[in-house]
């Protein structure tokens, strides 16, 4: 029988699979992420963690199973029992069991459960069709450019210095053209007028090297090979799929007695609806993760309800 395949089917809807008598796979959902190091960008994935206490019978192997066999409830129940008695004979024969794209299972030499899972599986349908990928290294050319840059500004700063100078050499011959052309009275006029000719030259120099300089500026830039598509993210809420169930009875009346007498002792109890079986469970509580209703159960058995026991599933 192909267990591991009806584990796996049952791993991409639920946070928590349990083979009866054997032990609980367990999902995490893992965030997307980027390796610095080596440019891998990895989608986000469910992480298979697997819990050798957690063997109850929650119903949910055993029910899949016999759909998917169409064979009876109790024949499906039948069927994993004597899977689970090979695995656990396996086991303690010091044999790895190898269940197919979800991990390898095998005891220490302390006789405890050592679980290593297999990564090539993403079991987060939201992930469906993305892979991991390499990224191109990103070269950034901005010194080459800023350099470029300074070269053009020295270049255009020369040409600035040459009127300046021209300005010394002419001021010189601009008095002495003031005394000859004063003496004949028309000196002054021209004066005045080439001042203000070479003014003009300076300035618009002066105004062309600037708008040189802003140009060359605004060419510098990244230039960045092969960017990173975009990718959107969708954060669920948690949801409270760990419980702590008080009694499965056959009376509704029964059931809504027990969880008046919860509710009253300070619980906050639930009641869910019937199970497949005709029965009607009720609930000490509801817990958002496997730690809290595990810390939560072993208060309510020290509390005297020896027969609390955990129950995982999405209502």
């Amino acid at each position: 029988m192909n267990l591991e395949h009806y584990i796996g089917q049952l791993l991409y809807r639920h946070q928590c699979v349990t083979v009866p008598g054997f032990g609980a796979f367990l999902t995490e959902t893992n965030s997307a992420f980027l390796n610095e190091n080596t440019n891998s960008f990895y989608p986000p994935r469910k992480v298979v963690s697997f819990n050798s206490n957690l063997k109850n019978n929650d119903g949910l192997l055993a029910n899949h199973m016999a759909l998917s066999e169409k064979i009876s409830y109790d024949n499906a129940v039948s069927s994993i029992a004597t899977e689970v008695s090979r695995w656990n004979s396996s086991l303690y024969s010091n044999e790895k069991i190898t269940l197919k794209n979800i991990g390898a299972i095998s005891l220490n030499t302390e006789k405890k459960t050592v679980f290593v899972p297999f990564e090539n599986t993403n079991y987060l349908k939201e992930s469906f069709g993305l892979n991991t990928f390499v990224s191109p290294s990103i070269k950034r050319e901005v010194a080459k450019h800023l350099a470029i840059v300074e070269e053009k500004i020295e270049e255009e700063q020369s040409i600035i210095a040459l009127p300046t100078e021209k300005r010394k050499t002419l001021s010189y011959l601009k008095y002495a053209a003031v005394f000859v052309l004063g003496l004949a009275g028309a000196g002054y006029f021209g004066y005045d007028f080439y001042e203000n000719r070479l003014d003009e030259q300076t300035f618009m120099v002066e105004s062309s090297v600037h708008k040189k300089m802003q140009t060359k500026i605004q060419e510098a830039t990244f230039f960045i090979e092969s960017p990173l598509p975009s990718v959107t993210l969708t954060v669920k809420e948690d949801k409270l799929n760990y419980h702590i169930v008080a009694g499965s009875f056959r009376n509704e009346e029964n059931a809504a007695k027990t969880y008046n007498k919860l509710i009253s002792t300070g619980y906050k109890a639930r009641r869910i609806a019937p199970n497949k079986h005709g029965l009607y469970p009720v609930l000490f509580g509801s817990y958002a993760t496997l730690q809290e209703a595990n810390e939560a159960k072993e208060k309510i058995q020290q509390a005297g309800n020896s027969d609390a026991w955990l129950l995982v599933k999405e209502l």
